[in-house]
Parts: structure tokens; sequence; C-alpha cells
């Protein structure tokens, strides 16, 4: 039996394997790394078992806007710990991730020592933050309020989601998810319930609330 069973989410071979071979040194053979290149991937591991002691996310995954990804996490798989990863190393990045519910950030240029040391630590229910961590998060009202709705979507809806944003019909987005039009529109309308929005244009504009950086810097 895996001593610990850890997802890795990064659309990065080479990352990848660097992480998968710096967490075997530390943690030894016996533990379990499984690897998702996208966010439909990483759903499907979480569907398959949802008591994973650890997913490593990288901050821009392809099917995923910036923190959506991490927030859609959150509020599927709560019990789930999350570290984001990532070559955006500023500041207000890091309190961005922490004020959305990572319970760490691991720069990408981090030393072999310092990455193994973060996800012990994690493993051990702590937090891990670089000390340049922002002691404040650059996170505004609405920011939160557009965090919560995606946080009560679905898995599916957020597909969904993430294709209307994309500029996808709904007679696309159905055949590109093997469902019928009108199962798209009725997962339409429910994200548009959720995220308080009455139009696609109000949905992209809310999904891009959680880009890594701010609109306004």
């Amino acid at each position: 039996m895996a001593a610990y069973e850890i997802l890795i989410a990064d659309d990065h071979p080479l990352f990848r394997s660097a992480l998968r071979q710096a967490l075997t040194l530390s943690l030894g053979s016996t533990v379990r790394l499984v690897e998702a290149e996208n966010i439909a991937e990483l759903e499907s591991c979480l569907q398959e078992k949802a008591d994973w002691d650890l997913v490593l996310l990288d901050l821009n995954m392809p099917g995923a806007h910036g923190f959506s990804g991490l927030v859609l996490l959150r509020g599927q798989y709560p019990q789930v710990p999350v570290v984001m990863i990532s070559a955006q190393e500023e500041a207000t990045v890091m309190a961005r991730a922490r004020e959305f519910g990572a319970s760490g950030f691991i720069p990408k240029s981090s030393p072999l020592e310092d990455i193994q040391k973060a996800v012990q630590i994690v493993l051990d229910g702590e937090v891990w933050w670089p000390a340049q961590t922002a002691a404040t998060a650059a996170v505004t009202a609405e920011e939160k309020a557009a965090s919560a709705g995606l946080a009560s979507l679905t898995p599916q809806q957020f597909r969904v989601l993430t294709m209307v944003c994309d500029g996808l019909l709904n007679k696309q987005i159905a055949y590109d998810l093997n469902v019928s039009e009108a199962t798209v529109k009725a997962h339409v309308t429910a994200i548009f319930r959720k995220l308080n929005v009455r139009t696609r244009t109000q949905a992209a504009l809310l999904l891009q609330q959680m880009e890594s950086i701010p609109q306004s810097e």
C-alpha cells in the first residue's frame, strides 16, 4: 500500500518528470504519483478517487483560467489539500492563491530541497508559503463572489463554462462533450443562475476575474 498518493497536475512533461523524481527521492518508492496534463484529466482522477493526500496544481492549466482550477477543486473536493506550482512568482499571485484556498505555493524556480520540504510539510497537515508572500491578498469582493459561484459548479458545468467563454456555441459544446444540445442549454441555465449572470459575456468576464494577475495591474 502506498504511503502517500499524490496527483501532479501540470501540462509540462519535463516538469512533471522532475517533480516525480524529486518526490520519489524524498518520500520513497512507496509513494504513488499520478500525472494529469489538463483539468479534464485531473477531474477524471478525482472522480475515480476523492481521497488523494495532495494535489500539486500548475497555475496555468489547459481547461482553466488562472485560479479557477483551484477554486473548482476547493469547492468540489475540500478535503484534498492543493499546493499551487507556478513560474509566476509575484507576491500578489501567491497571496491570491492563499486567499482562494491553497495550502501552499511552490515557485517553479525553487531548489529541489525546498520542493521536497514544502510537500512534506503539507502532507503533515501544515501549510507552506514562500517568505515573499504578501501579508494581505489582493482579492476584491467581486472576486470573492465569483470564487463562491465557481466553487458551486459541478465539474461538467465548469467544462461547459470554459467552453462558453472560449466562444463555442451550444451545438459545438454538445458535440465535443457528446451530449444533447438540450443538456448543454440546461447546464448554461444552471451556470448563469449559480454565477448570478445573464449573458455569456458576463460569464466570461467573471471567469477572467480568476486570472493570475489582476486586470488592473
